[in-house]
């Protein structure tokens, strides 16, 4: 005789997150560490040499810190107002940052001195550049200007003055050393050659530019502001060749990581969002206790730094490598001689037998009301809810399910009444408990009058349930109708046409529904 067959209650799992080689990869950064700085986090720049140092500009310093310890091991402090936008020289020896009082500085780092003070700017220097290759400096400030700088002799090589609002973001490019961007609070961002005096290109990206980023390409560069990412090819002259928009409030910074095939956004929305260069698409989201406005990675990913707007650095560490402990064997005996080969005992595995549940003994004897009794318990029509649906699926389909209602008492009615109340919404659960709430109604409409007064308003309560659930079935066919005439209008008859051969309907029927508040009423 085959063995009876369990029920199946796996249809009904909540379906979680796909897990993914990116989800598994960033997952193994470790708690975050939270250092108390006395302001809010300006910038974050890693050295891109061993150790990997890092540098934080908050208020009046910039402090630079071990990753590995967490600990500040250089002080820059020689500003009198706020600092800006610290970054570190391609060989790491040299700090450039800019400042509230208009100047820009260059720090040895190794002695904290101060080599140079650049002078010129007449308002905040939010953003410093070295390029790449060249012994000079760019800078970004509020009064509109972008310069360039010649480190040895302090002196101004050039100065654009294209923009017509604040310059707070700016990038150099590492393909293209001669070429730089910056960004304006008047929602453009201008290229530069800086061997001429005009600038090459100009885009408008529609919202304050926070943020600007090249890829090591040089041919696309990334613009950051409000709540979208563009991405223009300067090849094309300036071609929009795509937008992200996956913060819901202002991004205000980006970052590249996993050897330039990741990319980082850092936002208000206290998210960071982690994209596959190659497809634009989110791989994976980090999450901090606060807003974010800036962001370091280091190399090979190993610390991940986010400034945060109540002046907390958060620091996470990946995780050590796991050393793989070998495999205890089990012990085995071997019969050795001149004359048989070498024998192993065969291990037989331990054979485990399932327990059979209450609900499943009760069904295989046919004793659908005691199954459904079983089921009901609070602690599995509570924790487990997918069980008690699977039980009612399966009495449906033996067509069984209107003899297990049948000669409840006051407090059984409340049960099943109730799970209703809680779980018909439940889209994984609605469809199969429209149908067990309709057996119900047809088991007990001729004494629906003379139930207990609490049975009575369960009844009540469910209506009104399910009128809210086709309020907003009503709202979403709304919604999905405005989506549509939007839609056409950027289409053409013919794209109409195929669109809606090939469109689903993304909203489930609510028709059985309907009659089930009609039943009730």
């Amino acid at each position: 005789m085959p063995p009876f067959k369990r029920l199946n209650t796996k249809i009904y799992h909540k379906n979680g997150p796909e897990i993914t080689d990116d989800n598994i990869y960033w997952k193994k950064l470790g708690v975050p560490v939270l250092v108390k700085e006395f302001g809010p986090i300006d910038y974050i720049d890693f050295s891109p040499i061993e150790p990997h140092y890092f540098a934080v500009t908050c208020s009046v310093r910039v402090q630079v810190y071990n990753p590995i310890t967490r600990l500040v091991v250089k002080n820059l402090s020689r500003f009198r107002e706020n600092a800006y936008g610290a970054v570190f020289r391609s060989d790491g020896r040299l700090i450039c940052a800019g400042g509230e009082e208009s100047n820009v500085r260059l720090f040895d780092v190794s002695t904290k001195s101060l080599l140079r003070l650049f002078k010129g700017h007449t308002a905040p220097v939010h953003r410093t550049h070295f390029l790449h290759g060249k012994p000079q400096i760019s800078s970004f400030s509020d009064d509109k200007s972008v310069r360039l700088w010649d480190i040895p002799t302090e002196k101004t090589i050039m100065t654009y003055n294209s923009h017509t609002d604040y310059v707070r973001a700016g990038a150099t490019c590492l393909a293209v050393p001669d070429m730089l961007i910056s960004g304006g609070y008047d929602n453009k961002v201008k290229m530069y050659d800086t061997r001429t005096e005009n600038e090459v290109l100009t885009v408008d990206h529609g919202s304050p530019i926070e943020s600007l980023l090249f890829l090591p390409s040089g041919g696309i560069f990334l613009s950051a502001g409000g709540t979208e990412i563009k991405i223009w090819d300067t090849i094309a002259g300036g071609k929009l060749l795509g937008s992200i928009s996956q913060h819901h409030k202002t991004i205000t910074c980006l970052r590249l990581a996993s050897d330039n095939k990741r990319l980082l956004s850092g936002s208000l929305d206290r998210h960071v969002k982690i994209y596959d260069v190659a497809t634009f698409k989110t791989v994976h989201t980090l999450d901090f206790p606060n807003s974010i406005l800036s962001l370091g990675v280091s190399k090979n990913d190993d610390t991940v730094v986010a400034g945060l707007v109540d002046g907390m650095v958060s620091v996470s560490r990946r995780e050590e490598k796991e050393v793989k402990k070998p495999q205890k064997k089990m012990a085995s005996y071997q019969y050795v001689s001149n004359t048989h080969p070498v024998s192993v005992d065969t291990i037989v595995a331990d054979q485990t037998n399932d327990i059979e549940t209450k609900y499943d003994h009760h069904l295989r004897k046919f004793e659908f009301s005691k199954a459904l009794d079983s089921v009901l318990l609070p602690y599995v029509a509570t924790k487990n809810p997918q069980i008690t649906v699977s039980l009612m699926q399966e009495l449906i389909r033996r067509k069984a399910l209107h003899k297990a209602y049948k000669g409840r008492d006051k407090k059984s009615l409340s049960q099943i009444l109730r799970f209703f109340i809680r779980n018909i919404a439940d889209h994984r659960f609605t469809r199969v408990l429209i149908d067990a709430a309709n057996i119900f109604l047809d088991t007990y409409e001729d004494s629906i009058s003379v139930l207990p007064p609490e049975v009575g308003k369960l009844f009540v309560d469910l209506t009104q349930v399910i009128k809210q659930e086709l309020e907003v079935l009503d709202s979403l066919a709304s919604l999905q109708g405005m989506m549509s005439m939007l839609l056409a209008s950027q289409v053409t008859v013919d794209e109409t046409s195929e669109f809606n051969k090939k469109g689903h309907n993304l909203l489930p029927s609510a028709d059985a529904q309907k009659n089930l508040v009609l039943t009730i009423s």
